[in-house]
This record gives C-alpha cells, structure tokens and sequence, in this order.
C-alpha cells in the first residue's frame, strides 16, 4: 500500500494502546500527509521524553523531575497514601483531581498464577515509607479482580503493625450508570456497600 517504511510505521503505532490496525492507519496517514509538521515535532518529542523522564525514586510516577511533581509538592497531604497498580492509574486518578495525597505505584499486581510475588513488586520501598513515619492512611486503589483483592489483602495485613488506617475504593455501580446493563458481580458489591441516602 505504502511501502515497507509506511507498514512498520503502522505496525508501530497499533501496538500503542487503544490503537487498532484501523486507527493506526489512520494515525500514519494523518503524520504521513504533513511530515514536517507532525513527524518531525512527534519525533523529537518522543526523543526528548525518551532522555528526561523516569521513574521518580519516590514513588514510581514518570517524570522528568526525582522527586517527580507530585511528590515534591508542599500542598499535597502527606498523611494519605494512595496505592496504585501502575502510573497509568496514578495519572487516571490524578484526573479526577479528587486526591490531593501521595501515591506508590506497585508495578504489578500479587499473582500466583501470572508467578508475580511480593518481591517482584515494589512492596518493600512502600513499608519503607510507611514506616518512616507521618502516613496516617493507605488507600488500596486496586482493580477490581481476583489479583486486585489478594494484593489488597497482603497489604492490609503488612499494614496492620504500622498502625495506619487502611482503606479501599468503593465498588458499585458507576455514575451515570444504568442497572440493566452492569454485570451481576457489579450489582451484588453495590448492593452490599450500600449507605445511607
């Protein structure tokens, strides 16, 4: 259609998520149609991200600063922790601009099956920070599945010396949701988390 050069292009970007072959076409065709303008500036944006950000030492949110952006913060409250699977749920929640706390990232989640164990995660450098002191509660904003609640669990019971209060995201049904069409699982959490209106 295009050339070797034009298919590895598409190929490239399909492996990107929320990309299709579809979408992915027509993603090159849109940087194919004005090189200079697109592709150069993607190009040497995708170079400079590529030499400055890393992982903060702190946490493990992408940045181009260590401590990264939200960990140097003076306004966020330090007392909360807010404990996520990856930066992409960090940055999920950091869009909802609903917690002003701090987060860690895990890397992963406690799987047996997927043979992820707590120290293949970053569990270690997540005591560490509780046990030097001034969290005062760790949110566990883990996915809703098998692996999600086994790590929650793990958590909570390492946790429980520390003497920091430990909690979870609500599960139910979402806002703007309509009952008929959530699963069962979704429907029976929301109706046992219920509260008073």
């Amino acid at each position: 259609m295009g050339g070797p050069e034009v298919e590895a292009l598409i190929a490239l970007l399909a492996k990107l998520p929320g990309l299709g072959p579809r979408s992915a076409r027509r993603a090159a065709l849109r940087l194919l149609q004005d090189p200079e303008g697109r592709m150069v500036a993607l190009a040497a944006a995708l170079e400079a991200a590529r030499r400055a950000v890393h992982p903060c030492s702190r946490c493990g949110n992408l940045d181009s600063r260590d401590p990264c952006a939200i960990c140097a913060d003076p306004a966020r409250d330090g007392s909360v922790l807010c404990v996520v699977e990856s930066v992409s749920d960090l940055w999920a929640l950091e869009r909802s601009g609903v917690h002003r706390g701090r987060y860690h990232v895990l890397g992963g989640l406690l799987s047996p099956l997927g043979g992820l164990r707590p120290e293949d995660l970053s569990l270690a450098p997540l005591l560490a920070r509780i046990a030097e002191g001034g969290v005062a509660e760790v949110i566990v904003a883990l996915a809703a599945t098998v692996d999600g609640a086994a790590t929650g669990h793990w958590l909570s019971d390492r946790l429980r010396p520390f003497g920091v209060a430990v909690t979870r995201l609500a599960h139910g049904v979402p806002v703007g949701g309509s009952l008929e069409i959530l699963d069962d699982g979704t429907l029976a959490t929301a109706l046992r988390a219920r509260r008073p209106l």
